[in-house]
């Protein structure tokens, strides 16, 4: 019987493991995949623009340091300026602004005196004329820093106006009343003490044509025409307002005022 065995056993396993056996066959073993091997879909992240400075939008732009109002006070105001092209300057005259000079500001001293006091470092007045008539002093020329001292009535110290007479006509003047265009030219806003040279060579110059040749002086010398130009609500050629911006935009004038 023993010898019987392998055979029994051979129909056994037959018929545990064949076809018609309803018992499934042991389940195939399932492969580790590692964490790190998934792909899990973002969902997409929408950023919150309001909570980002709008300096971080280019990078070419980026600074390690905000500028207060104060720093761009001149860049913004020159930036406001409105362009226009010129009038015709034909009908331009001097007489159109009043005769110079006008005692505007009812001091007992007309504006030429008023400014060579205001400018001047030191100054000598001629005597019975309650300290109104300027005859000598020392004085820094802003357009050139050149540095002069006068013993007698100062000729050479000429009073400019920082915008032009003749600009101011083209760029909306000629549309004022007499006593407008009076006040301007004696606003001591528009008003510095420049050597008669310079003043000749700049002459009825706007920025985009004259800068002064000491060039640490161009920042104070352009806010105060973008001054002028802002209070006077003067308009701007386009090439001028380039100029301006080109010369406010400079890091060393990033901390110009507008004067007053």
């Amino acid at each position: 019987m023993k010898k019987y065995y392998p055979l029994f056993a051979i129909i056994f396993l037959f018929w545990w493991f064949g076809p018609g056996n309803n018992v499934s066959a042991p389940p195939e073993s399932i492969p580790t995949v590692s964490p790190s091997s998934y792909y899990v879909p973002a969902s997409p992240v929408v950023p919150n623009t309001t909570q980002i400075p709008e300096v971080l939008a280019s990078p070419s732009v980026i600074s390690t340091q905000e500028p207060s109002a104060g720093d761009t006070q001149a860049l913004l105001a020159a930036q406001a300026l409105v362009e226009r092209g010129r009038s015709a300057s034909t009908n331009y005259s001097r007489d159109a602004f009043g005769s110079a000079w006008k005692d505007v500001d009812r001091n007992g001293c007309d504006t030429r005196n008023d400014i060579l006091s205001r400018d001047f470092t030191t100054a000598s007045y001629k005597g019975g004329t309650n300290d109104c008539k300027v005859v000598g002093g020392t004085w820094t020329d802003p357009y050139s820093n050149e540095s002069y001292t006068f013993t007698e009535q100062p000729s050479e110290a000429q009073i400019d106006h920082v915008v032009a007479l003749s600009n101011a006509w083209q760029m909306g003047a000629d549309l004022w009343t007499d006593e407008m265009r009076t006040e301007f030219a004696n606003d001591p806003l528009n008003l510095i003490v420049t050597v008669a040279s310079l003043n000749r060579q700049k002459s009825d110059s706007n920025a985009a044509s004259w800068l002064p040749p000491y060039k640490p002086g161009r920042c104070d010398f352009i806010a105060r025409q973008v001054a002028v130009k802002t209070k006077w609500q003067l308009f701007v050629t386009s090439s001028e307002k380039s100029a301006m911006l080109g010369i406010l935009s400079k890091p060393e004038c990033f901390e110009t005022l507008l004067p007053n």
